[in-house]
């Protein structure tokens, strides 16, 4: 395979961030059918499969989109899987999203019951204060007629008392 079987990459219309994604998928793709060749060379084919893989390698160190099926279907099947491995990346991940968010549900339910129960008790304290206040005003109130009674009895007392004296 030459060189112009295949089209600059900066021509296909990608960011460069994409295009250093297709530059880098490309050369792992390559580097795996390297590999593949290597393994599957036999006699006869090895050679030109060998000089394809050198010559697509050459081409995508250049900027160039290698146009052969072969390199087209690595490069198809390394993006494939590298999708499959961000879908799978992104499935964990909105899991363990899921999963603190609903940890932060369980703990702001947490939270709301426990300030329900301390807003309750609060209550109930309250109440208990303005029953307690209420008896004190009752037995303020008391304690002043009471009071009362007491100095018309002590009156009543010395107005005897001085009545006995002057009787003898």
């Amino acid at each position: 395979m030459s060189v112009t079987a295949s089209i600059p990459d900066t021509s296909l219309g990608l960011t460069s961030s994409e295009i250093q994604i297709l530059r880098q998928q490309q050369q792992i793709a390559l580097q795996g059918s390297h590999g593949a060749n290597g393994v599957a060379r036999g006699r006869g084919t090895g050679r030109n499969s060998n000089s394809s893989s050198r010559a697509a390698s050459a081409a995508s160190s250049h900027g160039r989109l290698i146009l052969d099926p072969m390199s087209l279907r690595a490069l198809s099947l390394q993006l494939d899987g590298l999708q499959q491995q961000i879908r799978s990346r992104i499935d964990y991940l909105e899991e363990q999203m899921q999963l603190s968010i609903q940890n932060s549900y369980d703990r702001a339910g947490n939270i709301i019951r426990n300030a329900d129960a301390e807003i309750a008790r609060t209550r109930s304290i309250l109440t208990s204060i303005d029953e307690l206040d209420n008896e004190l005003a009752k037995i303020g109130h008391i304690r002043e007629i009471v009071k009362a009674y007491r100095g018309r009895i002590e009156n009543i007392d010395q107005r005897l008392d001085q009545a006995a004296r002057r009787r003898h």
